[in-house]
């Protein structure tokens, strides 16, 4: 959040000496330009203006500072699970919520706002800062695995009657509803003025932001039930029908089509030309979408319902066979895995040097990137299958006991 503002006071000193640097050539130029003409004189004294290096400094300093959110499933749209801010070497608990009923929602961040769906049929927005209720808005039906997304004061959430809620995000009016013929337990996607959502009904739907109206919908042969990772005008999609889609946000005409090898509930990641996410197969897959093939698998004795998280050359996700899993980006090649006690449906999240992931088991865990190594847990006491949101050097992860957790900086 503070990044800009931390480069600029570093260049403070720099400026500061290139400012003196041209007093001094200005004071020299001056003595210079006895027997000089005015205009040489000029030149010589001036050739960098005084006030430029000023009001670079000035720029950066009035610069607005990048918002560290967590606006929407995986943290943005090319679903990296990446954190745009540190987080607390040393963490404790901050405060806990209870919704009244299971979260598998992910949490999304913005504005200092947590943003939750729960079975309660609730979307709630609390404050990060102290866990207290600030609105609750009332969904047509359950919220599952819907994750909310958040974008110039509104937040978007999809229920299990099929229906998008579009919500001010201030005061938790409703704006307008979109009901899809199906289940959503996908997580909507905000592309420049369009909310990208999938249903159980086979679509991918691309709405207005502003009234929700229908721009287009692309059919797949079955669920979509991950959520869209966007990279290069393209919608991409791992789909419950085996095949990976690559989808035209402009008008949903599909440009890119290839066979998975397995059922998939997992969202892909996108980093470059390649896409990475797991099966129901058994598999974790990276597919070159330019050339529309896969490039390796890894496989493992259950199934991977965990979108990755990827962070330089290392890939993270969580399996069925109750493992962590880190696998190097470019050969699939395993670099270490971590075992709690039952399955991990949650997704990592990455920060800096480490991985903050749920399990089943009802541990949240905190572990060193490089080599696996736990460094911290915290007992939740039931199953964490939701995803960590991190912002503002919190995290913020749903129990499915209800119990919404938000941690930050503990002491020595």
């Amino acid at each position: 959040m503070r990044r800009l503002g931390i480069v600029a006071q570093a260049l403070v000193p720099a400026v500061s000496r290139l400012v003196s640097t041209l007093l001094r050539r200005r004071h020299a130029g001056s003595k210079a330009s006895v027997g000089m003409s005015a205009g040489a004189a000029g030149k010589s004294a001036c050739a960098t203006p005084l006030w430029m290096p000023l009001c670079i400094l000035a720029a950066l300093l009035a610069a607005p500072l990048p918002a560290d959110d967590w606006p929407q499933f995986r943290g943005n749209p090319q679903l990296t699970g990446v954190a745009a801010g540190p987080v607390p070497a040393t963490l404790k608990l901050l405060w806990t919520y209870d919704a009244g009923e299971s979260i598998e929602s992910s949490a999304a961040i913005a504005g200092g706002t947590v943003y939750v769906g729960s079975q309660s049929k609730d979307l709630l927005a609390i404050d990060l800062a102290t866990g207290k209720l600030r609105w609750k808005y009332r969904a047509t039906d359950s919220i599952g695995e819907s994750s909310p997304a958040f974008a110039d004061g509104v937040v978007f959430v999809g229920d299990l009657a099929g229906v998008l809620h579009a919500v001010n995000a201030a005061t938790g009016k409703p704006l307008w509803t979109f009901a899809t013929q199906a289940e959503i337990k996908s997580s909507p996607v905000i592309v420049g003025d369009r909310v990208l959502i999938g249903s159980y009904d086979s679509n991918l739907y691309a709405l207005s932001r502003g009234d929700g109206k229908l721009l287009w919908k692309a059919q797949t042969a079955s669920y979509v039930h991950a959520t869209p990772a966007v990279s290069g005008g393209i919608a991409w999609v791992a789909g419950c029908d085996e095949v990976f889609h690559g989808i035209r946000i402009a008008d949903g005409r599909e440009t890119v089509q290839f066979p998975s090898g397995g059922y998939t509930g997992a969202s892909p990641v996108r980093i470059g030309d390649w896409a990475y996410y797991g099966t129901l197969a058994n598999e974790m897959i990276a597919a070159d979408v330019r050339r529309q093939r896969i490039v390796w698998r890894y496989p493992s004795a259950f199934p991977f319902y965990s979108s990755a998280a990827v962070a330089g050359e290392r890939i993270v996700v969580g399996g069925r066979d109750k493992k962590v899993h880190c696998l190097n980006l470019k050969t699939g090649k395993a670099i270490w895995t971590f075992a709690t006690r039952a399955r991990v449906d949650s997704s990592p999240a990455i920060a800096a040097d480490r991985v903050y992931i749920g399990s089943n088991d009802g541990h949240f865990y905190v572990l060193d990137l490089a080599t696996g190594k736990k460094l911290w847990d915290f007992e939740a006491g039931a199953p964490l299958s939701a995803s960590p949101a991190i912002a503002a050097g919190r995290i913020v992860i749903g129990a499915q006991d209800g119990r919404l957790y938000c941690f930050g900086k503990g002491g020595h």
